[in-house]
């Protein structure tokens, strides 16, 4: 039997989770209260083959009860009885801003402001994040994105590291995101912004493609690029990073910034060819914050 529990902050998308599991064929319970759960798994384990598949939704809803699931997972551990946590997360500013557009109150916001609550929150669940084996960070993920992760997990049993990589084009006269954790500059490339006929397309175009890495600068700076990335994501993976924001920019984020992070995200897509047999070891995602925007100067 696979028992999987279904756990993390409030707004990070438990509850589509819990409905795209039952999608998948597991049978789902949500906001089981805490004493019930060992029985719930002997049943469960007892049934036919039906409930060989189960997800289970904890959280703050069970109030004082939801210490108690740290005995509960240490009792299942000592009867051998195997349990998943997949933890649902999400940065702060983007779980206050989804409470602000749906107009709900936080459970553990008490009549304050809704930050309060999540730093409650979070501190009532650290011991679930210690002990999952699997972390979504759902910042930055569509809803159709937290779908594939979740398909990835529990029903083509990929191995997961807790990783999301996201490649983000940007132009700096718009600003560097503030969510970025690594940011490069490629200004230092020839801008097509100012080639006849090329001003109006972007870094999706071929031709554009074709302008920017047409120059020998292009390919050394991905080829490096590379090399450090790959450098960096076991060191993240085995830190416990969850999110990871490689930032390109260029003046305006339409030509030379959009070319480059398609490149980097088609590399990095792939294993190196000595481990070419091997599936890459964490999400990926390519996103071009700008290519639209209208620009005037560059």
């Amino acid at each position: 039997m696979r028992f999987v529990i279904l756990t993390g902050i409030s707004g990070a998308g438990k509850s589509t989770a819990l409905k795209m599991m039952e999608d998948m064929g597991y049978y789902c319970v949500d906001n089981l209260p805490i004493p019930l759960v060992e029985r719930f798994y002997e049943l469960s384990d007892n049934a036919s083959a039906e409930l060989q598949k189960v997800a289970v939704g904890i959280d703050v809803r069970n109030g004082q009860n939801l210490s108690e699931m740290q005995d509960v997972l240490k009792r299942l551990h000592e009867e051998g009885r195997k349990s998943e946590i997949l933890f649902l997360d999400s940065e702060d500013q983007v779980l206050v801003k989804r409470y602000k557009e749906t107009r709900r109150t936080h459970p553990l916001a008490q009549g304050e402001r809704v930050d309060k609550g999540i730093d409650r929150e979070r501190e009532r669940l650290r011991f679930l994040k210690d002990n999952a084996d699997y972390i979504i960070d759902t910042s930055r993920l569509l809803t159709r994105e937290l779908k594939v992760e979740l398909e990835k997990i529990f029903v083509n049993n990929k191995e997961y590291k807790n990783l999301f990589v996201t490649v983000l084009s940007f132009g700096f006269k718009y600003g560097i995101p503030a969510d970025a954790d690594l940011v490069f500059d490629v200004r230092f490339l020839p801008n097509p912004y100012y080639v006849e006929g090329l001003r109006i397309k972007n870094g999706n175009d071929k031709e554009i493609q074709d302008f920017v890495l047409q120059y020998d600068e292009a390919h050394e700076f991905l080829n490096r690029l590379e090399d450090m990335i790959r450098f960096l994501i076991p060191n993240y993976i085995a830190e416990g990073k969850n999110q990871l924001v490689i930032s390109i920019g260029c003046t305006g984020g339409k030509h030379r910034s959009v070319t480059l992070a398609n490149a980097l995200y088609e590399r990095l897509s792939k294993e190196p060819q000595a481990q070419k047999h091997m599936a890459p070891n964490y999400g990926l995602k390519i996103e071009h914050r700008d290519i639209y925007k209208d620009t005037q100067h560059q």
